[in-house]
């Protein structure tokens, strides 16, 4: 996954910036809407490599699982039975399976793990609303908007599926397993 998120990331700048330079030169519409297009896929995917690579630097997966942020909250098990993630949890894709590998790490390190992911995630959603900025200059709000709605919506699976799997984590934990 790293892999792939770095390529997208790279061959969209080189795109955007093609479209751009194709732009100003020949100052034809379909070339700045390729221009833009692509910014936005290089903002949407870089912005979450440097939020991810920022959380891991700053806590190297130690979270403190206890803090009440990370808590469950007595309605979320009810909304988690309503959108069914236990279905759906294990199609979704993981940037570094082996953190959360239980033969690599103790069921502790993969509930700190698990926050930080939340975290990573939960910071995407707010970040990926600054494109809709972008309007200002370009209009096209509309576009704007659902590509930062849809960024942000499927981060938001993310942070449920890690609140959803962490509880079933801190089971184990508290089992002593």
């Amino acid at each position: 996954m790293p892999k792939i998120m770095k390529m997208i990331v790279f061959i969209s700048f080189v795109s955007g910036a093609a479209a751009a330079a194709l732009f100003s030169h020949f100052n034809k519409g379909a070339y700045l809407t390729l221009a833009i297009t692509f910014g936005t896929v290089f903002y949407h995917f870089g912005i979450r490599l440097l939020i991810g690579m920022f959380y891991d630097t700053v806590m190297k997966n130690r979270a403190d699982y206890a803090k009440r942020w990370y808590q469950l909250r007595p309605w979320e098990n009810r909304l988690y039975q309503f959108l069914h993630v236990k279905k759906w949890k294990n199609c979704m894709p993981t940037y570094d399976p082996d953190v959360f590998f239980p033969q690599k790490h103790t069921w502790d390190e993969i509930a700190q793990a698990m926050c930080q992911s939340e975290l990573v995630h939960e910071t995407n959603v707010v970040f990926s609303f600054l494109p809709v900025t972008a309007s200002v200059w370009f209009g096209a709000f509309p576009v704007f908007l659902t590509t930062s709605v849809c960024g942000a919506l499927f981060d938001l699976l993310f942070v449920v599926m890690q609140r959803y799997n962490r509880a079933r984590i801190m089971k184990i934990i508290s089992k002593g397993l």
